[in-house]
């Protein structure tokens, strides 16, 4: 199923300006599915004359589309809404079997994509300037104009929803957009090209596949006005250092070592429970918001390391596309052996391995890259899998028994996106 819905769009072509355009390049980037090592297709690698070429179309349609009236945009918006709540079944499995990402929570990004689609068209009319009063002879009055072209740079861990909900701004307050698909999981942002084909006029939206050098090329453009980018502190670094020669507008959301504190006062099995959730574990751990330092008070610590025990060892690996499976696989050969690496340095600097630890022994899964749900016990703040972002099914538990010093450690790491109290 999954990639009978990439028959519609031509073969190694950009989507520039509403039609899908050879790369000015003959290079091209393979794409995988991580759970087997097949490769599913090739995507051009687009070079910074491509990129040219898309932004130039988005800017060329940034006028026209900055005057389109809001009720017109937003009527847009709800029909590729529609349209991905049609397609639902063949973009999830696209997008399992392209990230490694279970069915399960993928057929959720479609319904998130196309719920964001349908908020911010509803949110149109409320693009209200303001009125102020100066004197009693004079007023001054805002307005809220569109930036012009926009650049979005999205992760691999959710590929169509991050594809689609993230332009769902920007187009609804009348920009254009130029997207830069993860380059190990672009397939299904290409799909989302012809769809929007044929609802959104020429140049409002644009995608260009490539790597690392895409991505700089897209922030760099001096008629891109704004860049939002999803992904590691160090793609946040290099955003911003590029972006900065032209003082552009940056949004970033980046990466996390999140806490979950467990209070003495929670039945042992609720907050395992919550923990499991909370880790996402059906992205293999590979989300921004993983909970994966858990403070476990000292009080609850046994039993508590009992009943999470049992639900991680109960949790099935599985092919992404199968709808039994619980965990999925790491999106790439890289990915895979960052994780097993800070497994290693785990177990080098003393915390003790209670599960996982490495790839399953099912041959046919140690065909791709999957990696075993893995907790830590007995692990130090100071360690590097209590500090850095793993971006794996590996969670580090931290036992506490003073609030002050529990909240020092909690604090005292260089990210700071989410965090969460289970009591």
């Amino acid at each position: 199923m999954g990639l009978a819905i990439l028959d519609a769009i031509p073969k190694g072509r950009l989507f520039i300006g509403g039609r899908w355009l050879d790369s000015l390049t003959d290079r091209t980037l393979p794409t995988y599915n991580p759970a087997t090592g097949e490769v599913l297709a090739h995507v051009p690698l687009a070079a910074t004359t491509d990129v040219d070429r898309a932004v130039r179309a988005a800017h060329e349609a940034s006028a026209s589309w900055a005057q389109t009236p809001g009720s017109e945009r937003a009527a847009m918006l709800r029909s590729l809404a529609r349209i991905l709540r049609e397609r639902r079944e063949e973009l999830a499995h696209l997008d399992a079997i392209n990230s490694g990402n279970v069915i399960t929570g993928m057929r959720r990004d479609v319904d998130w994509a196309a719920d964001s689609l349908d908020y911010f068209a509803g949110l149109i009319p409320e693009l209200k300037g303001e009125v102020i009063p100066t004197d009693a002879a004079a007023l001054s009055y805002t307005v809220r104009e569109p930036f012009g072209v926009v650049g979005k740079i999205n992760p691999y861990n959710h590929p169509l929803r991050f594809a689609a909900e993230k332009l769902a701004a920007p187009v609804a307050a009348g920009n254009t957009v130029v997207i830069k698909p993860p380059e190990q999981s672009p397939l299904s942002s290409l799909v989302l090209g012809q769809l929007v084909s044929n609802i959104f006029p020429p140049g409002v939206v644009n995608i260009v596949t490539g790597d690392a050098t895409t991505g700089e090329a897209l922030v760099r453009h001096p008629l891109v006005r704004r860049i939002a980018l999803i992904g590691s502190v160090e793609a946040g670094r290099a955003v911003m250092r590029a972006a900065s020669d032209g003082l552009k507008t940056v949004t970033l959301e980046l990466g996390g070592k999140n806490p979950l504190i467990v209070f003495p006062d929670v039945p042992p099995d609720e907050a395992a429970a919550a923990v499991v959730t909370a880790m996402n574990f059906n992205r293999a751990g590979q989300s921004c918001s993983s909970t994966s330092r858990v403070f476990v008070h000292r009080a609850l610590h046994d039993a508590f390391i009992e009943a999470l025990l049992r639900r991680v060892t109960a949790l099935r690996l599985g092919p992404p596309e199968a709808e039994d499976s619980q965990v999925g696989c790491l999106v790439s050969r890289e990915q895979y052996e960052k994780v097993l690496s800070y497994i290693e340095a785990g177990q080098r600097e003393g915390a003790r391995l209670l599960c996982g630890g490495g790839p399953p022994d099912d041959p046919v899964l140690r065909r791709g890259f999957f990696v075993q749900p893995t907790i830590f016990d007995g692990v130090r703040p100071e360690m590097r899998i209590a500090q850095e972002e793993i971006f794996g099914p590996v969670i580090s538990i931290l036992t506490w028994d003073d609030e002050e010093e529990m909240i020092r450690q909690v604090n005292g790491v260089i990210y700071g996106l989410s965090a969460a109290i289970y009591t």
